[in-house]
């Protein structure tokens, strides 16, 4: 929101308060607070008829400082409110008498906050003997607008050349500079600057990230209202917010994550491909066979199959019973597909039709969301006379698992969680619950609810989602998908941009509807967008008005569809380590450019590609001819498909058919390689292949290759000198083989500790 007119005028009917004279610094064991009038005080008449603003400071864990900014204190914390964690921090604090200068400090690990108590009003953040960011003397303001409306505000600096990123699921442009943001969950699709995963964060490549503690609308003018800072705001009487330091963007992504949560361990068996019945396609047991049976057919490996919203009858969503006149014997036919090899995932939302007969239940028992007269909330929007699980109330989450728990027992194994962004503002919760602040925060409660039941029921790194919306903490209940894009080349590009920004903003793994979702995409759309979606985090075929079997398309479609799926199989050693290193870092799958490669200038706006883990870079091919623009970093690097080679740091124009795309490995990578590709979920040290790529003179480094089902499994350390390449194997009974780029492999038998290479 902005408040002002260019940099000296305010708009019509707008104050602002700011800072200006520090009146008193009082400094905690772990806490500094400064009180500062809005104006000098230079005799004591001054104190009169003058606001006070309260600026405090702590820190959650080490290298987190936190900030509140307050006007008036005496407000109701009604709540929702961000599940945070915190830890023993490593904090000091300083007031102008222990500094020596006239400034306070408050320091949490490597991370300074430094306040002038005279003169000039601000503060700045400091690490690594520099500045990384400021809040400066027309920064803060405590502002009433022309309606009469309270909002606070901050502006933190921006330097020359920063990049801004992050704010959720967003799919214009990756650095937010000169964009606009609210933060606020919308069912928008993935064509407008609404979004159904919000998050309040943004990182820099300056060594930083901030998050606002605030779960409401938060509205964010990144170098728009002032181009040379950063600016957050929400209304009411305060704000708090988190500075986080790095160095790096890995490190700051850790440390949010660590504060906010980490994602859960994800099955391996859902890395494998999803399928879908669509959304409004006519479908019963028969279709869904012929679709499993036309899978294995063709030789296209299928992990995971998934019913759609119409599993259930129309005009009953959701009540959780089969369709009988479809399915009238759930039971026996989800136990026909398990028996193929296949997991099982149900559409569910938390939206109560009228006509389902948990309407009539909830309404009694209160377990749906009020109006204040103390009528239940409906609307004809998606249900005709839908309400909404009020899963504030501990008692009516406990029901709504109830319901799910009888689908898992029938043999549903993962749900899709649609939904849970239309959340209105004109209700009461059963907690009392700020309204504004659960519009967004709902969503977190709603995949919680069903994550923990999953886990429950299936034990942890069982439990998986296919979530929509979410918001800040919702990265612990992965997977999330992108939402309804259209079926284009644009749209898919529109969707990557989507999934890096959220990459950006603690999300560990992420997916999308491949071919998109909106229409029926031309062969080629399809077939380019099924290898960007085989070489995602996790890869599904679904769409709206049509079905998404590959032969639907055309023969090569199949040959496509066989051909990625293989190799994201053939490559589960390397998917599983960067998979674990998400959950147990807060690392993302698919990482943007700048997070391998911050220091490089000209990865820091590079949207069209992004780094599967830390040693595949992956380029998307955008049309139908071929053409491809890919960004390669310093170093010789080696298309994995065709083992040619490619120096950077430049930008190469390459031409791919429909069976290839930029897959690039990162020089003096060891990539390990299984021995199956027909299933996700296998030993991959059993007969797996270290295949090394541009390994220099001195390398050494150690690859784990993860055992089954998270099992221990096996370690190979790989080295060069003068005299070769050198592997030594720990861990493993099974056979393994070494390749050297460009050459065949060298066997191991089974028990084998060593194999030695020439160069």
């Amino acid at each position: 929101m902005k408040f002002t007119d260019g940099y000296w005028q305010v708009l019509p009917g707008v104050t602002i308060l700011r800072p200006q004279a520090v009146d008193d610094v009082v400094t905690g064991d772990e806490s500094l607070t400064v009180y500062a009038a809005t104006g000098p005080l230079e005799k004591r008449g001054d104190t009169l008829n003058r606001p006070l603003i309260t600026v405090a400071f702590d820190s959650p864990m080490d290298d987190v400082v936190g900030v509140t900014i307050t006007h008036f204190q005496g407000g109701l914390n009604r709540g929702p409110e961000f599940e945070l964690a915190r830890s023993v921090a490593d904090v000091k604090v300083a007031g102008p008498e222990l500094t020596g200068e006239p400034v306070a400090t408050l320091r949490s690990g490597a991370l300074t906050v430094r306040v002038a108590t005279e003169g000039e009003w601000g503060f700045d953040f400091l690490a690594g003997g520099r500045t990384l960011t400021a809040s400066t003397p027309r920064s803060i303001g405590v502002i009433t607008d022309a309606e009469g409306r309270h909002f606070v505000r901050e502006q933190l600096a921006l330097g020359v050349g920063e990049h801004v990123y992050g704010l959720g699921e967003r799919f214009g442009a990756l650095v937010k500079n000169g964009q606009t943001v609210d933060i606020w969950n919308a069912d928008g699709g993935t064509a407008s600057d609404q979004a159904y995963k919000n998050v309040p964060f943004y990182l820099t490549d300056a060594g930083y990230g901030v998050l606002v503690d605030q779960p409401e609308r938060v509205s964010f003018e990144v170098g728009t209202e002032v181009v040379s800072r950063a600016q957050f705001s929400v209304e009411g009487q305060s704000l708090r917010y988190y500075v986080i330091y790095g160095p790096t963007p890995k490190d700051v992504l850790r440390k949010l994550t660590a504060l906010t949560g980490r994602p859960a361990r994800v099955p391996e068996w859902s890395y494998g491909l999803w399928l879908s019945t669509s959304f409004t396609t006519d479908y019963d047991e028969k279709t869904v066979t012929s679709f499993i049976d036309g899978m294995a057919e063709r030789e296209l490996p299928l992990s995971v199959f998934h019913f759609d919203c119409f599993w259930m009858r129309q005009f009953h969503w959701c009540d959780f019973v089969w369709d009988p006149a479809t399915f009238p014997d759930p039971e026996a036919m989800l136990a026909r597909l398990k028996a193929k090899g296949l997991k099982i995932c149900v559409w569910i939302n938390p939206y109560i039709a009228q006509r389902s007969e948990l309407f009539a239940e909830g309404r009694e028992r209160g377990y749906l969301v009020k109006n204040p007269d103390g009528s239940v909330w409906q609307w004809n929007l998606w249900q005709a006379g839908m309400a909404l699980v009020d899963f504030t109330n501990p008692e009516a989450t406990a029901w709504y698992q109830s319901k799910l728990r009888v689908l898992l027992d029938q043999g549903v194994d993962a749900f899709k969680t649609d939904f849970g962004e239309r959340i209105p503002t004109d209700v009461v919760w059963h907690d009392g619950s700020d309204p504004q602040g659960m519009h967004n925060y709902y969503t977190h409660l709603y995949n919680k609810a069903v994550f923990e039941l999953l886990e429950e029921e299936k034990g942890e790194g069982e439990a998986v989602l296919f979530a929509r919306s979410a918001t800040v903490g919702g990265q612990q209940f992965p997977v999330h998908w992108g939402g309804d894009c259209e079926s284009t080349f644009v749209s898919m590009a529109e969707s990557l941009r989507g999934g890096l920004s959220l990459a950006l903003s603690g999300f560990g793994f992420w997916s999308h509807d491949i071919g998109g979702f909106e229409g029926i995409p031309d062969a080629a759309v399809f077939k380019r967008w099924l290898a960007f979606g085989l070489l995602s985090s996790h890869s599904r075929l679904h769409g709206s008005d049509s079905y998404r079997v590959p032969w639907a398309f055309d023969d090569e479609a199949v040959d496509v569809t066989r051909h990625f799926t293989r190799l994201k199989l053939s490559l589960m050693p390397y998917l599983a380590r960067i998979g674990a290193q998400a959950h147990e870092e807060g690392v993302p799958v698919m990482r943007p450019m700048v997070l391998e490669f911050p220091d490089d200038r000209g990865a820091a706006t590079v949207d069209t590609q992004y780094m599967l883990g830390d040693s595949l870079l992956v380029a998307p091919v955008f049309n139908a001819e071929g053409d491809v623009e890919v960004y390669v970093p310093e170093g010789t690097w080696t298309h994995l498909l065709t083992g040619e080679t490619v120096t950077g740091p430049r930008w190469v124009r390459e031409r791919h058919g429909y069976d290839s795309l930029p897959l690039l490995v990162r020089p003096g990578t060891v990539l390990p390689v299984g021995a199956r590709t027909d299933r996700p979920d296998y030993d991959y040290a059993d007969g797996v292949t270290l295949r090394l790529f541009e390994i220099p003179d001195g390398h050494r480094s150690v690859t784990h290759v993860p055992g089954p089902d998270g099992a221990p499994g096996a370690t190979f350390t790989v080295t060069r000198d003068g005299s070769g390449v050198h592997v030594e194997a720990a861990g493993t009974r099974a056979p393994w083989s070494v390749q050297l780029a460009g050459r065949e492999p060298v066997a191991a038998a089974a028990g084998a500790t060593r194999v030695d290479l020439e160069v």
